[in-house]
């Protein structure tokens, strides 16, 4: 497969990446990077949160990965050095006040999901978030032409080996 009919893989940060709510035990775990002296990209304590092992196995995983997040090119900026990622494309977000964006909140649809399926232009995706609900599942299975996974993280947790299980599989069995 070419890069141009590889599943996407939209990312969040927040929640994915950078866990956050009630703390667990002894607070939020922060790493260092390995490809780095150290420091953190950008400046944002929160990046430290992001375990770097996670780039490698999203750069694993057979797609073509997509920065889905309010943090536009600072994920390139912060997050993919600090995680050994290449720069990859970033969603551009439609402004709040659209018609569009108002109907969604009011019907319990998420404002990135309109954006995300235009976006695939036809293209199985997967979406990975954790703010994704039932409404935004509905309205992806009515409206995107392709295959699509909705996957939700917890996130107190962020990401963790098990949040990889189904989307690894969606892909093999999608790609």
């Amino acid at each position: 497969m070419t890069g141009t009919d590889r599943p996407l893989l939209f990312l969040d940060v927040d929640g994915p990446l950078i866990p956050f709510g009630a703390p667990p035990p002894g607070g939020y775990p922060t790493f260092r990077s390995p490809y780095g002296s150290g420091a953190v990209p950008g400046g944002n304590p929160l990046v430290a949160r992001v375990d770097p092992a996670l780039g490698p196995r999203l750069l694993g995983l057979p797609c073509e990965p997509v920065w889905a997040t309010t943090w536009l090119e600072d994920a390139n900026e912060c997050l993919a050095p600090w995680l050994g990622l290449p720069q990859l494309p970033v969603l551009p977000w439609p402004l709040a006040e659209d018609d569009e964006a108002r109907d969604d909140a009011a019907g319990g649809v998420h404002w990135k999901t309109r954006t995300l399926v235009a976006w695939a232009a036809g293209r199985p995706f997967v979406w990975v978030d954790d703010e994704i609900g039932e409404a935004d599942r509905r309205w992806v299975a009515a409206h995107s032409p392709a295959r699509a996974l909705l996957h939700r993280v917890d996130p107190r947790y962020g990401l963790t080996e098990a949040d990889f299980t189904a989307p690894e599989a969606w892909l093999l069995r999608t790609g």
